[in-house]
């Protein structure tokens, strides 16, 4: 008699044999399923911050740690687990991370105060590092198994749907809030998390030998995913020290003061300590060897930072004012920021397949220049149609600067190192996106106010101007010729 298993296992995957000559389609559902629990807890969290504050008497710049916390757990999460991804290969791993962003959801739903509710956060941080780098391995694996050399409608899947994820995760969260409260937007990582557990668990091979990269690109060591050459050391003292610079860094950002004068020189005295270390050991955590003598990528990376700071300060600041400062309840933040996750999906489906850079990035830049002199007319008796217009300007450049630095990279990087320099990438994402969330911080000090709006609104428009510069000074941009190995 077919046991419960034996009836999923039919109906799920209707047959154990891979096709030879093409990537097996039955991996897709839950690696994409999985690649985008961390956005949507990313996106989710904007329109939950006040309604969080009021329950537990937290001021935002308390509040802040909630992303602050996922952000460091993940900037330090992911290039943990992507090198135990090849170790012990992507299924186990993928399981043991999307189990604790089960746990952790039901912790964070529980949570009686902040502490615990900021310690859910850090958990489930860690919990969705692991999708990623295990569905970057099973992808490169498959196209060794296929002879495809760059299986490019997979990625494309597991990009457009994080980002279409990330921009709906507001308006998914405002109204998550408005039926259950702000509790339900973790609780619903509980059935996300077990929609994984069972579709990893029949889809996702059980032994995976570790894919062995190209030899051209042999040296590659993956900083977000997993490092190219199979089963490598972990480098804790690069760890230690790149968590001591980024906790110290933020410690001090989210709440600036004389007296903890100590917190900025730690953060260089560690930030120092980790490069030189970085530079020496064979395997690092880090690979800074990517930078050296490549000045167009190091550019790149000053945008990705200028370009997530902007946007995410917008989406956490701009959405605390509106329930705050302009009285919206969470579902009606949530709503207002619809016009936000249109215009980027728009713009990016448009754009996406163009492989323009540099007219992208100026565009991105001018029109978060335009949106950020917006924020400066805002009022607490502005119309919510002005609001949800601004959030419409403001979704235009996450449709254009993300995929515009992606290409970019893959332009500038040496291509036996081109896995650590896409790790980089999205490092310097996270560390825009703890920027952000420490300039949230410190203009809301006594909440989310219009004249902290404002001075947020300034902050953003000196980092807007600063990534319109960079990119018109930026000559590489001009010449769209890979690197070549």
């Amino acid at each position: 008699m077919p046991t419960l298993r034996d009836w999923l296992q039919h109906r799920i995957t209707p047959t154990r044999h891979r096709p030879p000559d093409r990537f097996d389609r039955r991996l897709i559902a839950p690696m994409v399923l999985g690649t985008v629990l961390n956005p949507v807890n990313s996106s989710m969290i904007a329109v939950a911050l006040v309604p969080i504050g009021r329950a537990l008497g937290a001021s935002p710049a308390d509040t802040a740690w909630l992303v602050s916390g996922l952000y460091l757990a993940t900037a330090v999460g992911q290039p943990v687990i992507g090198r135990l991804v090849d170790l012990y290969g992507p299924r186990r791993l993928y399981l043991v991370g999307t189990a604790m962003v089960g746990v952790a959801g039901l912790l964070g739903a529980l949570s009686p105060n902040l502490g615990a509710l900021v310690a859910a956060r850090v958990l489930l941080g860690l919990g969705t590092s692991a999708a990623y780098p295990a569905a970057m391995h099973l992808t490169r694996g498959e196209a060794e198994r296929t002879g495809q050399s760059s299986p490019a409608g997979v990625l494309t899947a597991l990009a457009v749907s994080a980002q279409t994820v990330a921009v709906v995760g507001p308006t998914l969260g405002g109204l998550l809030i408005g039926v259950g409260g702000w509790r339900t937007i973790f609780l619903v990582n509980v059935p996300l998390s077990l929609a994984c557990l069972v579709l990893g668990t029949l889809r996702l091979p059980k032994t995976a030998k570790p894919a062995t990269a190209h030899p051209a690109h042999a040296e590659a060591s993956e900083v977000s995913g997993p490092s190219a050459s199979g089963a490598r050391g972990v480098d804790l003292v690069g760890m230690a020290l790149f968590t001591a610079l980024l906790v110290s860094l933020m410690l001090f950002l989210m709440r600036p003061r004389a007296a903890d004068w100590y917190l900025p020189v730690l953060a260089l005295v560690a930030g120092a300590a980790f490069a030189r270390w970085e530079l020496r050991v064979p395997e690092p955590f880090v690979d800074l060897r990517v930078l050296g003598g490549n000045g167009p990528m190091l550019a790149t990376f000053v945008r990705q930072f200028l370009s997530y700071t902007t946007a995410y300060a917008f989406l956490y600041g701009f959405t605390q004012w509106m329930e705050e400062g302009h009285g919206l309840h969470a579902a009606g933040a949530g709503l207002v920021l619809l016009p936000l996750s249109l215009s980027g999906l728009v713009v990016s489906g448009l754009t996406g397949r163009r492989e323009s850079v540099r007219g992208k990035l100026v565009v991105g830049s001018l029109v978060q220049v335009a949106g950020c002199l917006a924020m400066l007319t805002l009022d607490a008796g502005s119309a919510i149609w002005l609001l949800a217009a601004v959030g419409a300007l403001m979704g235009v450049p996450q449709g254009l600067n993300g995929l515009a630095n992606q290409n970019a990279l893959y332009r500038q990087a040496d291509p036996a190192r081109i896995g650590s320099a896409a790790g980089l990438l999205r490092t310097f994402m996270y560390l825009g996106a703890m920027a952000a969330s420490a300039a949230d911080a410190a203009f809301f000090t006594h909440g989310a106010d219009t004249g902290g709006l404002h001075h947020l609104a300034l902050f953003m428009l000196a980092g807007a101007v600063l990534l319109l510069a960079v990119t018109l000074i930026d000559r590489s941009l001009r010449c769209p010729t890979p690197r070549k190995a």
